[in-house]
């Protein structure tokens, strides 16, 4: 037999990695191709020129195509074409958003494109005879955005290590709404009227809202460090440090463009999510040129979300529409070294002006910014109306050259506060002179009274490790006795730490703190009007042993101070949106000793104390302005005492529950701790049982011991 000799074969080699790295891809289906209808019929001459006049209106639209990727039928013996193409792209998303964009945009004066996907065509081919009714899906009814007022009490947010949690607030307990971990990566945030809630992740932003807290938007901006909503809740500003690249893949109303590249700040609108504008964040330099610490909100808004304005520091401002957010009469307001502005907020007055059906007019936005002294001329504030930039009043300053900056020297710093009355004739102006550096200035909100904090300290200005700058505290009320009235002094608090003071939303109390020290945390709870809700106290006795007539208080004597406390290592106070309640926090992004939340009364009696171990944040859910007319809230003013006793039930039921908890925890523990005993016992019963049992010899051995010897002699 002849021998035969074979070749090896490869069925032993494995090609795996070879395969995998040329592997080609393949569409399983035909939805990422288009059918162009109702194109022109033209001759081969015209073919290329309507293929590039194609391509072009594409492009225009935000759709571009490549000539290589359409297919163009033609019929040779007619040489003609046949009225419609095919276009394949990447992907499916590409495809559809080319054939929303596309169908219906006309082409010439008699063709309009028609634009649908391969796989619709054939499916309306094989389209049944007979219509079928398509089931309707059942209604499911949507969360309300604002249910939390329905149950009249306050909610407030708490962030510790990865969990965030929303709670309901009670008098003297708080219950958990709902807890979830890795809720947010950076911090979260309410928005103004407490809607949404804002959370910061690496992709972006994301909202939340109703009962159950599910996402309602997402804002693509990615690695966003910071974030601020408009008054009214209608528009989102977002920055991040790093520059905005292009969003890949087809264009979008959400989706960041070449026109966007470079740039850090995004304005979204919030209902649609859609992406309304993009800026560039601006250095702001001091007078050196050198960098300062960014200032955040980049963007103001004006209070009714009508305006948005930016400062270019030391050029121009620059005011942009809403929604369009186009520039307002196409140029911004140059004012030569301008180093900052802010918007006029609006009042109960200015918000009725504003209501349907109201007879008055409605009155413009106002916009106050100041410019530094340059050359002989002085520093000014000017008042402006928006939009149609009316300047309103100017105030010469001298003697200014920065705003917001302390320096050490050995001159007396003076102080002045220009003071415009936006709501009288031709905008005057009071001056309220004070000789010492001022540290920080706060209105009263629904109020006409100021708090000033000042310091003549030497370290001021250098402050450093384990140093407290001794602070003085002035409090000024309108004084109506004559005309217009003045701003007169109702009370000092001389020699003071207070560098931090928070007003009650309602105003009336204050508290004043001192925050980022290492040795003193003193709380000051403060009633500016503690004799409100009483006559003026008797002063003395008449001739006849009665009561005198009772007298008005002195200026300044309802400045009352209620209570002095303390919270070690304070670093946050925020007030409840009742005015009724104080919480202040000690967060571990500032330091990590005794980390937690202290909740107050606005009396300064402690309510509630939790010590967290990495606890970063504590937020009371803002409320939206109350719907009732004046008169309405009059009347309820009037009845308070008749309302207040349903209240006044609820929180003895309340601390009723409490102490049968309590009473319930006491029983339990007493009851394991019997429980123990008993065990205890029986355990040593048995033992001494089985010590009986066994024999054992007893040995009893008798001691005499002499304990004192004495001797007598008898006689």
């Amino acid at each position: 037999m002849a021998s035969t000799s074979r070749v090896p074969d490869d069925e032993g080699i494995d090609y795996t990695d070879i395969e995998e790295k040329y592997k080609v891809s393949y569409e399983d289906g035909f939805d990422n191709v288009l059918v162009i209808d109702n194109v022109p019929i033209v001759d081969s001459s015209k073919r290329d020129k309507l293929l590039t006049a194609i391509t072009k209106k594409f492009t225009q639209k935000a759709a571009p195509i490549k000539p290589g990727k359409i297919h163009f039928p033609f019929d040779d013996k007619a040489n003609k074409s046949k009225g419609y193409l095919f276009m394949e792209f990447k992907t499916n998303t590409e495809a559809t958003y080319v054939a929303s964009a596309m169908n219906g945009v006309q082409f010439d004066a008699k063709h309009t494109f028609l634009v649908n996907r391969f796989t619709d065509i054939e499916k309306f081919a094989t389209l049944a005879e007979k219509y079928t009714e398509p089931e309707i899906p059942q209604y499911k009814p949507q969360e309300h955005l604002r249910w939390w007022l329905a149950d009249g009490r306050d909610q407030f947010l708490t962030y510790r290590d990865q969990d965030v949690a929303i709670n309901w607030h009670n008098k003297n307990t708080s219950d958990v709404q709902t807890q979830r971990k890795n809720w947010t990566d950076l911090f979260a945030a309410w928005s103004p009227l407490g809607t949404y809630l804002a959370s910061l992740h690496r992709p972006g932003v994301r909202l939340w809202a109703g009962e159950s807290w599910t996402g309602i938007a997402r804002f693509a901006h990615p690695l966003v460090k910071l974030l601020d909503f408009s008054p009214c809740e209608t528009y989102l500003v977002t920055w991040s440090q790093e520059s905005i690249s292009p969003t890949p893949g087809p264009p979008g109303p959400a989706s960041f463009t070449e026109e966007d590249e470079g740039n850090n700040v995004a304005v979204w609108d919030v209902k649609t999510g859609h992406l309304l504008r993009t800026f560039h964040a601006l250095p702001d330099l001091d007078a050196e040129g050198h960098a300062k610490k960014m200032s955040w909100p980049l963007l103001k808004w004006s209070p009714d979300d009508k305006y948005v304005a930016r400062i270019q520091p030391g050029q121009q401002i620059s005011v942009y529409e809403l929604p369009g957010m186009g520039l307002l009469e196409k140029k911004s307001i140059k004012v030569d070294g301008v180093v900052d502005f802010d918007w006029c907020p609006s009042g109960d007055v200015d918000e009725e002006g504003k209501g349907k059906g109201s007879t008055k007019k409605a009155r413009e936005n106002f916009l106050a910014y100041w410019q530094p002294e340059i050359g002989d001329q002085p520093a000014k504030v000017t008042l402006l109306a928006i939009p149609s930039r009316t300047s309103l009043r100017t105030k010469n300053l001298f003697n200014v050259s920065d705003v917001d900056r302390f320096t050490k020297t050995k001159k007396s710093t003076y102080c002045n506060l220009e003071i415009v009355r936006t709501r009288e004739k031709d905008f005057p102006v009071e001056v309220v002179e004070i000789k010492e550096t001022v540290t920080d200035f706060a209105w009263e909100p629904r109020g006409e009274r100021f708090v000033v904090v000042t310091s003549t300290d030497p370290n001021l200005g250098n402050i450093g490790p384990g140093i407290t700058i001794r602070t003085d505290v002035f409090f000024y009320q309108l004084d109506k006795t004559g005309g217009l009235g003045t701003f007169k002094l109702l009370k000092k608090l001389m020699n003071k730490t207070a560098n931090t003071m928070r007003w009650s939303p309602k105003g009336r109390h204050i508290v004043l703190a001192t925050v980022g020290s290492s040795s003193k945390f003193d709380l000051e709870f403060w009633d500016l009007d503690f004799y409100a809700e009483r006559d003026a106290p008797v002063v003395g006795k008449s001739a006849t042993g009665g009561p005198k007539e009772r007298e008005k208080d002195e200026w300044g004597s309802g400045a009352q101070l209620v209570a002095t406390t303390e919270h070690y290592g304070v670093t946050d106070i925020e007030w409840d949106p009742s005015g009724r309640f104080v919480a202040t926090s000690a967060s571990v992004w500032r330091h990590t000793l005794e980390n937690g939340y202290i909740l107050w009364d606005f009396k300064g009696q402690e309510l509630q104390r939790q010590i967290l171990d990495k606890f970063k944040q504590f937020l009371w859910r803002p409320r939206p302005k109350t719907l009732l007319s004046k008169d309405q809230q009059r009347n309820i003013q009037r009845r308070l005492k008749e309302y207040s006793r349903v209240f006044d039930e609820e929180d003895a039921a309340e601390e009723s529950s409490a102490s049968k908890e309590l009473v319930a925890h006491r029983k339990r523990l007493v009851d394991e701790w019997n429980a123990w005993r008993a065990k205890i016992k029986s355990e040593r019963s048995e033992k001494k049982g089985k010590a009986k049992e066994d024999k054992f010899e007893i040995i009893e051995e008798l001691v005499e011991v002499v304990l004192e010897e004495t001797v007598e002699v008898l006689e």
